[in-house]
């Protein structure tokens, strides 16, 4: 019965990717709005959808592991897995202002989450001596509404960009604006409701073998809510819409820590254990991997693909590991 629930799902998924993509495209045509810039913002908000539910549904429950875990982990398969694989297929050229902002506030926004959480346990010296699941921080209410305020800050800031910068990109023939949102719209539908069954036939699987909160949440859901990133990043770069592609992951990763992790923590503190330390400084340690890979030559080469695979690979066999 769960395969049967994933396969369906994964057959949601990739439709609604593709629908998703041809309606995002096409609305940045007509509307003359550059496509990273839609990827940064309509892409990856609708291919985020699927972490806004789980991360929040976990903090109302108080499954706090899942709710942190699940970003963290989530930003980790963008990083390495969507952008490493769509590298593969094509290599990514890297837009001058994703260099220059998205990466650097991506960056930025993971050291200020790490230190405003932890930064007691650093100073007290707690880290030293921790276990894996001893709780070393806490994403208080503070902390949550900061990162939404800096999550406003920076939708403000692109959509002031967006209007500066106007493409003269032709729109495609018999497209409206009407057309391109009802594609987006099923596409959402299709991708956020493939990707919920996924998620909750995996959880079960992974139940059943014994496995932990934390680890569910860093890899069985953090894969699973990231599949629309994949299937969707996948797609446009098959597609030739690299530039949304590259916007997606990296504009899913600031919504994901920003946006989710504000919104889960506002609603009920956040606790941080030893484990997802660990993982958000994996995480920066990645980020910045990737930062100088889109810095060198522009793009991410297949073969830099490649070595973002093997290092996300080894990551996991860490976490199942530990």
């Amino acid at each position: 019965m769960y395969i049967l629930l994933l396969i369906i799902g994964f057959i949601a998924l990739l439709k609604g990717a593709d629908w998703f993509v041809d309606g995002s495209s096409a609305l940045a045509s007509i509307c003359h709005i550059p496509g990273v810039i839609i990827g940064l913002t309509i892409v990856a908000f609708g291919t985020s959808a699927p972490e806004l539910a789980v991360s929040t549904v976990a903090a109302l429950s108080g499954s706090n592991e899942i709710a942190l875990s699940n970003v963290v982990g989530s930003n980790i398969f963008n990083l390495l897995c969507v952008l490493g694989v769509c590298a593969v297929i094509r290599p990514l050229p890297v837009d001058d202002e994703i260099n220059r902002r998205d990466f650097p506030v991506s960056i930025l926004a993971t050291v200020f989450a790490l230190f405003a959480t932890c930064s007691p346990a650093f100073f007290s010296g707690r880290i030293r001596t921790a276990a894996m699941e001893d709780v070393v921080g806490m994403v208080n209410r503070l902390t949550g509404l900061a990162l939404l305020f800096i999550f406003v800050c920076y939708m403000v800031f692109l959509i002031i960009h967006a209007k500066k910068h106007p493409t003269e990109d032709p729109a495609p023939e018999k497209t409206t604006v009407v057309k391109s949102l009802l594609l987006i719209l099923v596409g959402i539908a299709c991708i956020v409701g493939g990707g919920q069954v996924v998620v909750l036939s995996a959880k079960e699987i992974a139940r059943a073998f014994g496995m932990s909160e934390t680890l569910i949440g860093l890899t069985i859901v953090a894969i699973g809510t990231s599949l629309p990133e994949l299937v969707t990043s996948i797609v446009a770069s098959r597609k030739g819409e690299t530039a949304m592609a590259v916007g997606n992951a990296i504009g899913s990763n600031i919504f994901n820590l920003l946006f989710i992790l504000g919104i889960s923590a506002t609603i009920h503190p956040v606790s941080v254990n030893m484990a997802s330390l660990c993982d958000m400084a994996i995480l920066i340690g990645i980020s910045s991997v990737t930062f100088i890979f889109g810095l060198s030559g522009k793009r991410i080469n297949r073969t830099e693909g490649i070595a973002m695979l093997l290092i996300y690979a080894l990551d996991m066999v860490f976490a199942i590991r530990r």
